[in-house]
């Protein structure tokens, strides 16, 4: 799939000071990574704080990013969950017609076994109408999709067409990439080893990072797959204290403070999450002034 080949982002939620959804703030987010240079967006993934957004904000989240996207770049819709009778049954009644996959993630809290990851997916390939994208994030689910199974499902359901790959282990993401039916994407899912998996054959990236910097992080994947090497690692190095700092205090905290002092959005987050502390503020405020 040509489309999700590159930089991909995981948009987040702004939310106003009251916590309500900032459509204005969304659509401004929206056109900042569009112009970045972005290839994709992502639409209702962890970055958004979907697990806090009622049925009704979810759609107008949908809404805003269909219509401030406007067709320009491919959209995919975060459609997962622990519960695979429910996923299945958004599958089968959701309007599809605006995105060109769903990302879906491997079922967190219930440690299903390789088998029970297997069965879920196979439910989700065979209801799913459009292309499903996998998202490995064991760190966030408590359990780890193997290569082994990732690689059976492939082979097993060919509108399967790639995995976000999250679980911060290269060797693994290797694994992937060398036994991998042709055609499969496996996308990193870590800002900050998406260079060494993109040289390694990996397709690009699913970013958080690349939502605040679009421009510096998507040129640095497209270097990547260009292979030229020596120019794209100087990107990464730039953009390397950014990343840890992003993810230092928690998701999406760190990148709602880039886009504070980017004067896009609040850096409002709802609960349990709260907000990167004065220290971090400052640090990530200079740093993304620095680069600017």
């Amino acid at each position: 799939m040509q489309s999700f080949i590159g930089t991909g982002v995981a948009l987040v939620t702004p939310f106003k000071k009251d916590f309500s959804v900032d459509v204005e703030a969304l659509v401004r987010i929206v056109n900042h990574v569009i112009d970045g240079g972005v290839e994709y967006l992502v639409v209702l993934g962890t970055t958004a704080e979907s697990a806090t957004l009622s049925q009704e904000e979810k759609e107008l989240v949908i809404d805003t990013i269909v219509k401030a996207n406007a067709g320009r770049l491919p959209l995919v819709l975060g459609v997962g969950g622990n519960n695979t009778l429910k996923v299945v049954e958004e599958l089968k009644t959701r309007d599809f017609s605006n995105f060109e996959a769903i990302l879906s993630v491997s079922p967190y809290y219930n440690k299903p076994t390789q088998e029970g990851i297997y069965q879920h997916f196979k439910a989700v390939a065979e209801a799913s109408p459009i292309p499903v994208i996998l998202y490995n994030v064991p760190g966030r689910t408590a359990s780890n999709m193997l290569p082994s199974t990732v690689i059976r499902i492939a082979n097993d359901f060919k509108n399967v067409i790639g995995i976000k790959e999250a679980a911060g282990d290269i060797v693994q993401a290797m694994k992937l990439i060398q036994t991998k039916p042709e055609g499969f994407l496996v996308i990193s899912g870590d800002d900050m080893i998406t260079l060494p998996m993109v040289l390694a054959g990996g397709a690009g990236v699913i970013s958080v990072i690349g939502e605040g910097f679009p421009k510096e992080f998507s040129e640095m994947v497209r270097l990547g797959l260009q292979r030229r090497v020596d120019e794209a690692y100087k990107l990464h190095y730039l953009l390397a204290d950014s990343i840890d700092m992003i993810f230092e205090q928690g998701n999406p905290g760190g990148i709602k403070e880039v886009f504070k002092s980017l004067g896009l959005s609040e850096n409002t987050v709802r609960l349990p999450l709260v907000n990167v502390n004065e220290d971090l503020a400052s640090r990530l405020n200079l740093f993304t002034k620095k680069l600017s």
